[in-house]
């Protein structure tokens, strides 16, 4: 499987536009400002493939790229940040609960901050993935910033914090130095070829 093979398909913002094709369906989520769209690039080896955007909060649909012409990446907006809008929010929680209940979902990466301890925001979205029953991949994002004999206690407080389970992975990660992009690669084309 060629990561680099990549393209956008299309943004959705509502039900009706989700894709239900028979592809697999790998869902990127992640807090706002977390590093979704770099670890993204990162992943693809494409510096400006995933739009990294200057004002948190601000996509808003559910945006699908084709990998090898036989697995989606969607990226789902991002959340937690506080100066949206009530009715944003609101907006976004029912694309959100839309999304996880089509059924279409394979596997989940869910981004976080190694540095700190996942918020409610973050919690929320892990039960999310765990009531769909699919695996989740948990990428621990920024260690390139912490000391390393800071990660190994992190990962521990993130498994723990998110209830992660025996059929979830936690990958230690940093999209600036590419750190593990090869594990997480090995990740997607597990989900690929077990889907």
């Amino acid at each position: 499987m060629n990561i680099q093979n990549t393209v956008f398909v299309k943004s959705a913002a509502s039900r009706d536009a989700f894709i239900r094709d028979g592809k697999p369906v790998i869902a990127f989520a992640g807090r706002s400002n977390v590093g979704k769209s770099s670890v993204i690039n990162c992943l693809v080896r494409r510096k400006n493939f995933a739009r990294v955007s200057a004002t948190p909060g601000k996509t808003a649909h559910v945006n699908y790229f084709l990998i090898d012409g036989g697995v989606y990446l969607a990226d789902l907006p991002g959340y937690g940040y506080a100066k949206v809008s009530g009715t944003e929010k609101a907006r976004w929680a029912e694309l959100m609960e839309a999304f996880f209940a089509s059924g279409s979902i394979t596997a989940g990466v869910q981004i976080v901050d190694a540095r700190h301890e996942p918020t409610g925001d973050d919690i929320t979205m892990a039960q999310w993935f765990h009531d769909t029953g699919t695996p989740l991949t948990i990428v621990a994002n920024k260690t390139d910033k912490l000391k390393a004999r800071e990660i190994e206690p992190n990962l521990l407080r993130i498994a723990d914090v998110l209830s992660a389970n025996d059929n979830d992975t936690i990958i230690p990660f940093s999209a600036e130095k590419s750190f593990n992009r090869d594990v997480l690669v090995r990740k997607i084309c597990e989900f690929f070829q077990t889907a």
